[in-house]
């Protein structure tokens, strides 16, 4: 049987648009004698769908474009992603069904049996499960189709005792058995996702002795990134075949002539750089914006993300702005300048001292005498914000937040100063990952010098400052804010694995809680680990410890 894998980047909504790039791609298939096509999941009208899929008229248009699809598919069979009416729902309306057609007919569809609401997904609240598992007979196979979280959900058993059954127990148990087994997929990336996911589709091959095929979706979704990654295994689970990460891939392959491949494993931060850059790429073009600006300050979070967006947007559509204020040292100003020079960016500098001294002396009848502090520091964050916010606006241009997930984490950001954007583009990246991904462009590309990397970090926002005067050190930061926030493990748990007091961790975890208020203000991050906290973790603003 000779397949192509369609992996494709939808936009959400996006369905007229969506349908011409899968016709086109039928087309394509055909012409290099595929017998096969498959999509991902909900290839026409993108996922993660929300409550688009509620507003009138939204699965009628989802109708109309499969009829049109089914028009282009003669002498070919398609395997295509869609949400589809339940007639006959009592609770749910909807099904997060795979559309099986054939030379212009649609035979019918498999329902998604394991339907997750945990992290970013929320499909109980949409969807009904399968009703039924089925065999499909397509050109002299017996085929299985399985919906993303349907090979996933037997590997814990928790998440199957919410589940009706584990889909893949029922071609074990089949009559008759599979020839392959395809899963189609909208599964988001995380930092060693793909690792992981190797092992699901390894284990699902093996549980039904039959290749597997995996098609996954492409592209950003607001924060929300899709890897593709799409894949083949072997009965026995050896990697036959691979697609592309982070772009879109179109494969056509001969199954029964697949050969053992050596899957390649990027560099971990060349990985997360490919990740991000996607990620702001794809925002940009759905959202119809071109141009971006941001504040460099000479350190390395700002010169990540002008790095980051350079890849993403190109040298011409990105300006970087110096704020220098009487605390800006000149090496900070060298070297964000030297940062923009590498980028061959464009660059502002708009002092912010004029500014700063004019509000001081508005403040100083009420303030009086007292002391310098957080207040002045504060005030020439936003500043800052509020001059960068009217340069993009005037401009038509997006902010680029400069933010990582350890300040974020603690609060170690002003409100309408430095949290300003509308992007978050590290916002969950924690500081080491930060010093990783620099790293690794000063080795590759040499965009970022070693000092950058290598002096204290600080926010230059009083006299001698530095970020070590108000945090514990990063490296012990972050092990607690990545115990906490994506393992949940308890403080006296995080306090033992990070040998550290547990009444340290118990402040830490305090401060996070604190900062809710804050984050909810923030612009959404780019999503590349298993608890953002703008997409995906969920918890009160106001709560207390329960421990």
């Amino acid at each position: 049987m000779r397949i192509c894998i369609s992996q494709l980047n939808p936009t959400i909504g996006a369905i007229a648009q969506n349908t011409a790039k899968i016709i086109q791609e039928i087309h394509s298939a055909r012409n290099e004698n595929a017998d096969l096509i498959i999509f991902p999941e909900l290839a026409i009208c993108g996922y993660p769908l929300e409550d688009l899929l509620e507003h009138a008229g939204f699965i009628e248009a989802m109708e109309v474009a499969l009829e049109e699809i089914i028009t282009h598919t003669q002498s070919i069979t398609v395997i295509l992603g869609l949400p589809r009416n339940a007639k006959d729902y009592k609770d749910k309306p909807f099904y997060n069904s795979a559309a099986v057609i054939e030379n212009q007919k649609l035979l019918g569809y498999q329902d998604k049996t394991s339907l997750p609401t945990y992290d970013i997904f929320d499909e109980r609240r949409f969807f009904r499960p399968a009703a039924e598992q089925m065999v499909w007979d397509i050109k002299e196979k017996k085929i299985g189709i399985t919906i993303c979280e349907d090979i996933w959900s037997f590997l814990d058993p928790s998440r199957q005792e919410s589940y009706p059954y584990d889909p893949l127990s029922y071609f074990e148990k089949a009559a008759v058995k599979i020839d392959v087994l395809i899963n189609i997929s909208a599964s988001p990336y995380a930092v060693d996702k793909l690792k992981r996911r190797m092992n699901v589709l390894q284990t699902a091959a093996m549980r039904v002795n039959c290749p597997l095929i995996f098609c996954n979706q492409v592209g950003a979704q607001d924060g929300i990134i899709f890897d593709g990654t799409s894949s083949v295994m072997s009965a026995s689970g050896t990697p036959l075949l691979q697609a592309k990460s982070f772009t879109e891939d179109h494969l056509v392959f001969d199954l029964e002539a697949l050969q053992p491949s050596l899957i390649p494993i990027e560099d971990p931060a060349a990985e997360l750089f490919s990740a991000l850059v996607m990620g702001l790429r794809d925002y940009f073009i759905k959202q119809g914006f071109k141009k971006a600006c941001l504040g460099l300050s000479g350190g390395i979070d700002s010169s990540l993300v002008a790095c980051i967006a350079v890849a993403a947007l190109g040298k011409e559509n990105v300006t970087g702005v110096l704020l220098p204020s009487r605390f800006t040292s000149i090496e900070s100003t060298e070297d964000a300048l030297y940062v923009a020079g590498n980028l061959d960016i464009d660059t502002l500098e708009i002092p912010i001292e004029q500014i700063f001294t004019s509000c001081l002396d508005t403040l100083h009848p009420i303030f009086g005498e007292k002391s310098f502090d957080i207040v002045e520091e504060n005030l020439q964050a936003r500043i800052r914000g509020t001059l960068l916010m009217s340069l993009a606006n005037k401009e038509g241009c997006l902010l680029l937040n400069t933010s990582n997930k350890s300040e974020l984490a603690v609060g170690y950001s002003t409100l309408y100063g430095d949290t300003n954007g509308a992007i978050s583009v590290i916002g969950d990246l924690l500081k080491r990952q930060v010093v990783q991904v620099s790293e690794w462009i000063m080795h590759t590309f040499g965009w970022i010098p070693p000092r950058i990397i290598q002096k204290a970090p600080t926010a230059e926002l009083r006299e001698n400052q530095k970020d070590s005067d108000s945090l514990p050190e990063y490296s012990i930061l972050d092990s607690i804010i990545e115990e906490y926030v994506v393992h949940s493990l308890f403080p006296d748990a995080i306090a033992e694995k990070c040998h550290s007091s547990k009444e340290f961790v118990a402040e830490i975890i305090h401060k996070i809680h604190l900062n809710e208020y804050k984050r909810r203000q923030c612009p959404f991050a780019l999503r590349v680990s298993e608890k953002a906290f703008s997409t995906g973790r969920k918890v009160p603003i106001v709560h207390r410890f329960f421990y």
